[in-house]
């Protein structure tokens, strides 16, 4: 962890829980300063603590000392606990429990427990340091920073596990700057770029390129503003996991949310929470075991993409029920009868005046686009789910990382001539994981790098379809998940063309360099700026 002077420490400790410990919590710091915080955390080598200290506390321009409030005392602290101690714990009502809430930062964790960390759907916000503008092969004392699972560090697998981590490691650093070179040749600068656009786009670029050499292993930091409600169910289901290192920051988290919102958290630490958290473990494992019963025999040939697996064929009459119930005084079903003798020209009218005159992607239809859903199976490599884990207001369930299905080489990186290097580092991580799998089938994972494929299913309805359509096929997105949104477009265009209809900002393009626009924006916000 960051070691910091005595000076540093007495600037430090009024604002978090701890300063060596790797998780920590937030205090006496005003909502918008935090929020500051956490967004530049996400992309920054440094941890939230010296980002604090460097770019805040003694930056003179910032007035920190001015912004941040004074303790509120210790007195209003027990009153409030008091009340949430009789409400919460007495009474049971959970919904107080969102009434408090804390930031807290998760740092130097895998990529396997992040995930599990970032599933919840509600009452969490995660913000994860970014594969695409930090690098990930500096070395701390000599060695590359990915976990080192116990169960295999003390098994037969140590050597062999540390040797194909590090060659993943080594891969990706040998591989940065000849293919950073690459690309700069195949999309030189042009006047109108700066150089600072120009240098980030292509950074950000040769990143998105090497991530897939990145195992489940890489650490990660990981920062979190929730309410206590949320942080309660998800200490339940941290205890329940199969992976020593989640239930380990289960606690840690524990101990952290214990001083800066203990009411809140409690009840996950009680017999009530244990036998919850053993009540998910005995299910997830029960199921597990059903699984092997009845699919062990089963072979998949499957290697689409993106597979339309369900879909409501009455939708755009459910939509457009939902379109004229608030403006009417007739029931759902009378409404319904009507809507069934509308012709097909009519059924469209309706649906586009209810869309509207969309100007931008951020203009969303309203709740009658959630009447009907969709269920997509998607085949895609690791890189991927990462990038669209993150959407909430949908449904979402991965299978177990695996290196069954293959893996995915950049076009770029097998124009450049690099391959060869790519694909060994990866070939030589699957045999690896296979052997461990044999004896350690949980642990196994963690070897799992990003490029290999991943099977996960998405429901969500025609709503967060336009939101998540037209966001991840973006220029500026990453081509893996980008063709993902453009798929589940053409699926949901083949059936329902009426309902796809106002879908009017997904883009179906390719770029040679996704980040350049939203980089040469910038430096017009910037320029902006500074000639006020």
């Amino acid at each position: 962890m960051t070691e910091f002077t005595e000076s540093e420490r007495q600037l430090l400790e009024p604002f978090f829980t701890n300063l060596d410990r790797p998780i920590f919590a937030l205090r006496n710091l005003p909502e918008v300063l935090k929020g500051a915080l956490f967004s530049r955390y996400s992309r920054t080598e440094k941890s939230l603590r010296r980002v604090l200290l460097e770019e805040f506390i003694t930056a003179p321009e910032v007035g920190f000392f001015q912004a941040a409030p004074q303790n509120p005392g210790l007195t209003a602290q027990s009153k409030a606990e008091a009340f949430y101690d009789r409400v919460l714990i007495g009474y049971g009502d959970d919904s107080v429990a969102e009434l408090g809430g804390a930031h807290l930062a998760c740092e130097e964790i895998s990529n396997i427990a992040a995930k599990i960390l970032e599933d919840s759907r509600l009452g969490l916000s995660p913000l994860e340091k970014s594969t695409r503008y930090v690098p990930f092969n500096k070395k701390v004392n000599g060695r590359y920073r990915y976990y080192r699972e116990p169960a295999i560090m003390a098994s037969k697998h140590s050597a062999e596990y540390e040797a194909t981590l590090d060659h993943l490691f080594d891969t990706y650093t040998n591989l940065f700057d000849p293919l950073l070179a690459q690309v700069q040749s195949e999309t030189p600068q042009d006047n109108q770029t700066s150089d600072r656009a120009y240098v980030s786009a292509t950074r950000a670029k040769t990143f998105d390129l090497l991530r897939g050499l990145l195992p489940m292993a890489t650490l990660t930091n990981v920062g979190f503003f929730g309410n206590g409600r949320a942080f309660e169910y998800l200490l339940v289901k941290l205890a329940a996991s199969v992976h020593a290192e989640v239930n380990e920051i289960g606690q840690g988290i524990q101990q952290e949310l214990d001083i800066v919102i203990p009411s809140f958290v409690k009840r996950a630490k009680s017999d009530r929470g244990q036998q919850y958290a053993q009540y998910l473990a005995n299910n997830a494992r029960n199921s597990q075991q059903l699984a092997h019963k009845f699919l062990a025999d089963q072979f998949t040939a499957s290697t689409e993409l993106v597979t339309l697996v369900e879909f409501d064929p009455d939708a755009e009459s459910q939509v457009v029920t939902a379109i004229l119930y608030p403006h009417s005084q007739l029931s759902q079903a009378e409404i319904r009868q009507v809507v069934d003798r509308l012709t097909p020209i009519e059924l469209q009218e309706i649906i586009n005046t209810y869309a509207g005159d969309r100007q931008s992607r951020f203009h969303r239809p309203g709740r009658a686009f959630e009447e009907t859903y969709y269920t997509f199976d998607i085949l895609a490599d690791l890189g991927a789910y990462r990038d669209l884990h993150r959407h909430r207001v949908l449904t979402q369930e991965r299978q177990t990382y695996t290196v069954d299905h293959g893996f995915e080489v950049p076009e770029e990186v097998i124009a450049s001539g690099m391959a060869p290097a790519y694909q060994a580092a990866l070939e030589r991580a699957a045999s690896t994981m296979k052997s461990i799998e044999q004896d350690l089938p949980a642990a196994a994972q963690y070897v799992v790098p990003f490029a290999f494929r991943t099977r996960w299913r998405i429901k969500l309805n025609l709503r967060e379809a336009y939101h998540f359509i037209e966001l991840r096929s973006a220029a500026q997105g990453h081509p893996g998940y980008r063709s993902i949104a453009q798929a589940m477009y053409q699926k949901i265009l083949e059936v329902h063309p009426t309902l796809a209809a106002n879908m009017s900002f997904v883009d179906l393009a390719e770029y040679r360099l996704e980040r350049l626009s939203s980089e040469q924006k910038l430096d017009l916000k910037i320029q902006s700026k500074f000639s006020m």
